[in-house]
Formats: C-alpha cells, sequence, structure tokens
C-alpha cells in the first residue's frame, strides 16, 4: 500500500464514503472525489447507473459532472475506489486532470495505462477497506458486475443480434 499524503487521503476517503453509499442505495459501490491543492473537496459522485438507467454514470463521470463547469481542472485529483475504466479514463484525460489516486485494482484493472500514455500520474493506494468492498459485491452481485463493466450476458447475445 503506499502512503498517501493528507489530502490524497481526504479525496480517497471521501471517494470511499461515496462508494458506500452507492452500495447503501443498491447499486454499484465505487466513489470518487476531486480535490483541489489547498485539499478542499471540489466534489464527490457515486456510481449511479442501477439507481438512473443511465450507463455513463460511473463514479468518476458523476464526480465530474457535479464539479460543474470550471477552468482549473488541470489543477485538481481525481480519486476513485477503483481503477477507473476506459470511459472514465477518457474523462479524466479529456479535462487534462493531473493526478488520480487510486483505491485499488485487484478486483478491475481499468485504462491505467492510457492514463500513464498521457502523462497523468497515478498514486496507486491498494487501500483494504476499498478492495474488500469490490470483493464482496462482486461475489454477491457477479452479473450486475458483469453489466456494468460491459461483459454481456447470455441473454444478451440473442437480443445484440437484433440491431
Amino acid at each position: 500500500m503506499t502512503r498517501l499524503t493528507q489530502p490524497d487521503q481526504r479525496a480517497l476517503d471521501a471517494a470511499y464514503e461515496q462508494a458506500v453509499k452507492g452500495r447503501d442505495e443498491g447499486g454499484i459501490p465505487i466513489g470518487s472525489a476531486l480535490i483541489a491543492p489547498d485539499g478542499t473537496i471540489v466534489a464527490a459522485g457515486h456510481n449511479l447507473r442501477v439507481q438512473t438507467g443511465d450507463p455513463t454514470a460511473h463514479a468518476e463521470t458523476v464526480c465530474i459532472r457535479n464539479a460543474g463547469r470550471r477552468r482549473d481542472w488541470h489543477t485538481l485529483t481525481l480519486a476513485s475506489t477503483l481503477s477507473p475504466c476506459a470511459m472514465c479514463t477518457g474523462t479524466a484525460v479529456l479535462h487534462r486532470i493531473p493526478r488520480v489516486v487510486i483505491g485499488e485494482h485487484q478486483t478491475f484493472m481499468g485504462r491505467e495505462d492510457w492514463l500513464r500514455a498521457e502523462g497523468v500520474e497515478i498514486v496507486l493506494a491498494e487501500d483494504p477497506r476499498c478492495i474488500e468492498l469490490m470483493r464482496r459485491f462482486i461475489a454477491e452481485h457477479p452479473d450486475l458486475w458483469n453489466e456494468d463493466i460491459g461483459v454481456p450476458g447470455e441473454s444478451d447475445s440473442a437480443q445484440s443480434t437484433h440491431g
């Protein structure tokens, strides 16, 4: 586990609180937070895909939406309880967010390669809380998890052939 700076830990703690909120709402337990250089939490969000039916409502995307219109993206740090998927990585790259604190990537390896290729600093916490939260969720809800990460189900194959 990487030792986090106090602001990074504050951001990851806020993201974890969001993940728990998502779990408690019956959704995917992934949370995210944006933190300014002075340590202020700018925005937070959690995966709302199940709650809203919006397939793009991943934690990082919701968090960035909650931050609203800004001109200081290039100064912020994005924290996420889980390694960001391609969509969330793309959102961070688009907004030129220079640092991403990742709670864990044992249960899912997102597009950290893309973040690195864009010069984004990655801080990997391997936080035991984040790992346990996702392991438990994946074990208890494998179909919902596979749906969230785009793995087709058996019944989905027939539907996808109908355009």
